[in-house]
């Protein structure tokens, strides 16, 4: 009731302001237009340009300020490799998800505070802080998810990948060439790394530098390894195709022993919702007739 209160207070407050300055309005909008009478507007973006660099660009980096100042052990270089890792770089600067997680706190402080009013000043002091760490670790938490699902994507694409490099090397092609033939004949997170490495070794960057940075971007063993011995070719002359081969029977071999390993950690997994869930209703029915009778017995024996 307080906040409704509150509220119907401000719109009264606001209505009447607004009728109270209608006429200053008017005679300002009206002097506007007069100064502005046969002018002529080249560009209709401009004015949408000038409100993002006059207001969001600066609140976006105040708070991505902010979230730097909280967490001093995080940094902008850090953020941005993460970023990349998970294939969201593109979508969203380092800078908008700083922000992103700054305003997750505040608005999930201030969601605090609104149930603080409605429930009590107690319940408002406890989940504060709650609610702004869960609004400022969660954006966190999922970029982690994401960087796991996007390098287990990249796992499962490799041996196919390596498979079409190694055709097309033997074919003729060279390694740039191959990566080319991968970039117009599959999709995903995998041929997305590789388009990027080609896009640098075009503007200059050397071969290794570009496959080394590739690896960096995606922390995966199996990556690294063809890296590795890709670069392990060039120095020592030995055939690329043969390498590529290789490398594809062995991601494959990795990738059926993580799968075999998931497997088996299956019943594990499942062994404690069984005892949280389904144990109890299965005590329910077998021991609740009998626990009936018996109390139906003793109230009977009084």
């Amino acid at each position: 009731m307080l906040l409704f209160a509150m509220l119907t207070l401000g719109l009264a407050v606001f209505l009447v302001g607004e009728v109270v300055t209608m006429p200053q309005r008017r005679r300002a909008i009206a002097l506007k237009r007069a100064a502005a009478y046969g002018a002529v507007r080249h560009e209709t973006g401009q004015e949408v340009e000038r409100f993002k660099e006059r207001v969001l660009v600066p609140a976006v980096e105040r708070l991505a300020a902010l979230a730097l100042r909280v967490n001093p052990k995080a940094s902008a270089d850090a953020i941005g490799s993460r970023l990349i890792a998970s294939g969201l770089s593109s979508r969203i600067s380092t800078a908008q998800f700083l922000a992103v997680k700054s305003g997750a706190a505040l608005g999930g402080a201030i969601t605090a505070v609104a149930l603080g009013v409605a429930v009590g000043p107690l319940a408002g002091v406890v989940l504060v802080p709650v609610f702004a760490g869960a609004g400022f670790f969660a954006p966190e938490t999922f970029l982690t998810l994401k960087i796991k699902a996007r390098r287990e994507q990249i796992r499962s694409e490799l041996p196919d990948a390596l498979d079409l490099l190694a055709v097309s090397v033997e074919a003729g092609l060279g390694l740039d060439g191959a990566i080319a033939k991968l970039t117009e004949h599959m999709q995903g997170a995998l041929v997305d790394e590789f388009a990027l490495t080609l896009g640098e070794m075009r503007i200059g960057e050397s071969r290794p530098d570009a496959l080394k940075k590739m690896a960096e971007r995606v922390p995966a063993p199996e990556l690294a390894s063809f890296v590795r011995s890709v670069l392990q070719a060039d120095q020592l002359g030995i055939s690329l195709g043969r390498i590529l081969r290789v490398q594809a029977a062995d991601s494959r071999l990795r990738r059926q022993a993580a799968a075999e390993e998931k497997a088996m950690k299956a019943p594990i997994k499942m062994l404690f919702p069984t005892a949280l869930f389904i144990f109890p209703a299965m005590f329910i029915v077998i021991l609740g007739p009998a626990v009936l009778n018996f109390t139906h017995s003793v109230v009977s024996g009084r």
